[in-house]
Order: C-alpha cells, then sequence, then structure tokens
C-alpha cells in the first residue's frame, strides 16, 4: 500500500487561494476514493486571519462549484515542513516568504509554484482575487481546477504533469 501523501497550499492570508486549492483537491482525492491516502491542508504566510473561514466570496464560488470551503486559516510555520511532502505556493511572493524559511535542500525541494500545473492558463502564479471583482475568484477557480487536476493525476502516476 502506498503511504499518506501530505501536501500543503499555501497563500498570503489563507483565506482564498489556497483554501480554494484545499478544497478542489480534496473533493477530487474524495472523488477518485483516494482520501486515505492524502492529508490535505492549507496556510497563509500572514497570521492577519488566523481561525477565520475562507472569504464569503470564496466560498459562495466554490458552493456554486460543489467545493464546500470550511478549513480555519492558519499560518505558516516551520514544522510545516516535516509534516508536509510536498508546498504549493500560490505566487512567487509567497514562495519567497517560505523558501526563506528552509533550513537545508530537503525543505526547498518540497516547494513549488502551484501554476506549473495549469496548463492551459498563461499565468505564472495564482492571482489574488481578495480586492477584484467576482470574475477573479471565478477565474482563480478555472485555473486551480486545473492545477489540481493534473497535480493529482502526477501524484497518482496517472501521468506526468509538467507545464
Amino acid at each position: 500500500m502506498a503511504s499518506m501523501k501530505r501536501l500543503l497550499f499555501v497563500c498570503l492570508g489563507n483565506i482564498c487561494r489556497s483554501p480554494a486549492a484545499h478544497a478542489i483537491m480534496e473533493k477530487g482525492v474524495k472523488d477518485r476514493g483516494l482520501d486515505h491516502r492524502f492529508f490535505i491542508d492549507s496556510a497563509g504566510t500572514s497570521g492577519w486571519h488566523q481561525g477565520k473561514l475562507p472569504d464569503s466570496r470564496m466560498r459562495a464560488h466554490g458552493l456554486k462549484r460543489g467545493f464546500e470551503l470550511t478549513s480555519l486559516s492558519r499560518p505558516f510555520v516551520p514544522e510545516d515542513f516535516e509534516k508536509f511532502d510536498h508546498i504549493y505556493c500560490m505566487d512567487r511572493s509567497n514562495l519567497q516568504n517560505v523558501l526563506a524559511l528552509t533550513r537545508d535542500e530537503t525543505q526547498k525541494s518540497k516547494v513549488r509554484l502551484m501554476c506549473e500545473y495549469a496548463k492551459n492558463f498563461p499565468d505564472e502564479e495564482v492571482p489574488d482575487p481578495y480586492h477584484g471583482s467576482d470574475d477573479g475568484f471565478k477565474y482563480v477557480f478555472d485555473l486551480l481546477e486545473e492545477a489540481c487536476e493534473e497535480l493529482l493525476k502526477e501524484l497518482t502516476s496517472e501521468g506526468p504533469s509538467s507545464k
């Protein structure tokens, strides 16, 4: 039996992008009957919203697509490098913040940008919809649904994934 894969999604406040990726990945794993093989969580590089539910606009867009965003915001901590096998950052700023906390190459090798898996999108970063319009939340879900699907294929050896 394959060992459990532990995934962490990271954005700035842990109320928009990373909880959306968290919910999308959890549903994808559950729909495939693989929930026993994955532990999924999300975090933010800031502690601004610690203990809060995801943004209400993100939760509303998620529900329209069948995703329940119920995680509570928490800050990324250095211990996450030991707890998680893979850490996916939504943008370069958060990637740099996470990498700044690494102690060695093993920890660095766990950290990637989420958009590496969004093959049909030109973005290199998942845009932050927080200060934008409704269209921004919809776009982030479009991008993350594809990225999570490709990531899940890679992690379950259904196929290679590279941008």
